[in-house]
């Protein structure tokens, strides 16, 4: 009685992609800290020209 079973080991990563944990890690910090602080010197400037 063989038969044909196809199990899929869960340790072999074939589609998975090569990723850098560390470097999405600090580009999304620094890419988010660059948005606020762009955002808080354009807001300075709007009440130093209201004002």
């Amino acid at each position: 009685m063989d038969a044909k079973v196809q199990a899929n080991d869960p340790r072999q990563h074939i589609n998975e992609e090569p990723r850098n944990d560390l470097f999405n890690l600090m580009n999304g910090f620094f890419g988010m800290f660059t948005l606020m602080s762009i955002i808080f010197f354009g807001m300075v400037i709007i009440k130093f020209i209201g004002s």
